[in-house]
């Protein structure tokens, strides 16, 4: 079965076909992160009006790069939530006159769980049940997977996302937007232990995380450092704040995973690119007896492989969603938009 995919929910217009929900048969993104680093951060009106522009030609371009015909697209599946929502309509809706203009079913896909599904790329081995920790620059969760289209939610960030607060901190450092891997290059520099950063605990929720504090804090040492004119030591700072943000993170997950009773952890989303993240997850894994799946680096970031495989699942669990799909800024991964018609 071969899909045709669509993701525009922050500043990437992605474009994939996916077969079965394992095989990437194309995978066309057009970036829109030069742009937005002049402002430091995504302008969602600009985003908009970017993925307007490139979404047609990037189908187009999705469709050449895999060699099929628009006559072997057995359906078209979108991102419907969470994301700007402006620009979550632009592929969403694209991808409903696709879907209108070549007589195949829409299938609605959640974008976290396409995070996770990025996985099912990468590893063939790689089935549900598993505990799943997602952390992107607008979401960080924790997730109980027993099936495919079976999700829990066990915990969440009550504030700012881990890939909010690597931008935000990137920024008071003079590091430019996209902050994740310019904070991991500088964090390399430095074996830290220099600035004292605070770790969040919520009391009755030990399994929720908070990363508006650190954030803060990084920002108050940046402001003061600069007010003072006092030295600051920039790679000790983005090595400290990176393991504040891991040690809100790994103890969390291998926690949920004993609650849960499973044996298997996924990471997903772009943090979990940071080096320093998978090697701590790897070392709490091994130490816990877990079994760890990281994807590569080239799915951590948002692409259109990640909806065609998801939406595999969610078509094979019936799936289907008619003209009237809407988009939506925020939804709970455990929220199916439809009924699965089985």
């Amino acid at each position: 079965m071969k899909i045709l995919a669509f993701e525009s929910s922050c500043d990437e217009t992605a474009a994939a076909v996916v077969e079965d929900g394992r095989t990437i048969l194309s995978d066309a993104i057009a970036s829109q992160a030069d742009m937005h680093a002049l402002y430091g951060g995504v302008v969602p009106e600009i985003a908009s009006r970017k993925h307007v522009e490139v979404i047609a030609a990037l189908c187009d371009k999705a469709l050449a790069d895999a060699g099929v015909a628009k006559s072997d697209i057995d359906a078209v599946a979108a991102t419907y939530a969470p994301g700007l929502i402006g620009a979550v309509l632009v592929g969403l809706n694209y991808a409903k006159s696709v879907a209108y203009a070549l007589n195949v079913p829409l299938i609605p896909v959640h974008h976290i769980r396409g995070h996770i599904a990025a996985n099912y790329l990468a590893f063939p081995d790689l089935e549900p049940p598993f505990l799943a920790l997602c952390m992107s620059g607008g979401n960080t969760l924790l997730v109980d997977v027993a099936g495919y289209t079976d999700f829990k939610l066990v915990g969440a960030t009550r504030d700012d996302a881990a890939g909010e607060c690597f931008d935000k901190a990137a920024r008071v450092l003079g590091l430019p937007y996209p902050g994740g891997k310019p904070m991991d290059e500088l964090a390399h520099g430095s074996e830290g232990g220099v600035y004292e950063l605070p770790r969040a605990k919520i009391d009755g929720h030990e399994l929720d995380m908070s990363f508006s504090g650190l954030k803060t804090a990084v920002v108050n040492l940046a402001h003061n450092a600069e007010q003072t004119g006092k030295p600051l030591d920039r790679a000790a700072l983005a090595r400290d704040f990176t393991q504040a943000v891991s040690d809100e993170l790994v103890p969390r997950t291998l926690r949920a995973a004993e609650r849960y009773g499973r044996k298997t952890v996924v990471a997903a989303g772009g943090v979990a690119a940071n080096s320093f993240l998978r090697a701590d997850l790897q070392t709490a894994c091994d130490k816990a007896g877990c079994k760890l799946y990281l994807p590569p680096l080239s799915l951590c970031g948002d692409n259109g492989a990640m909806i065609g495989a998801q939406g595999y699942y969610e078509y094979m669990a019936g799936a289907r969603a008619d003209w009237s799909l809407n988009a939506y800024a925020t939804r709970e991964i455990d929220d199916p938009i439809v009924a699965y018609d089985k």
